[in-house]
């Protein structure tokens, strides 16, 4: 089984997935459905496994 998260490995990731975010919408010419759509399912694929190491952590 593999190690949960340590708080400063969810932080820098938290903080990655924003800069990227921020890169994304501020290049891009128009925000359209696809665009958010990806930006939610990538979200999505950042946070689930900081959630589960947080209540790993937990138990």
């Amino acid at each position: 089984m593999k190690r949960p998260l340590t708080t400063a490995q969810s932080v820098v990731l938290t903080l990655l997935w924003i800069a990227i975010c921020y890169l994304i919408l501020v290049g891009s010419e128009q925000i359209d459905g696809p665009l958010i759509l990806t930006l939610a399912i990538s979200g999505a694929l950042v946070f689930i496994p900081i959630i589960k190491s947080i209540k790993n952590k937990k138990r």
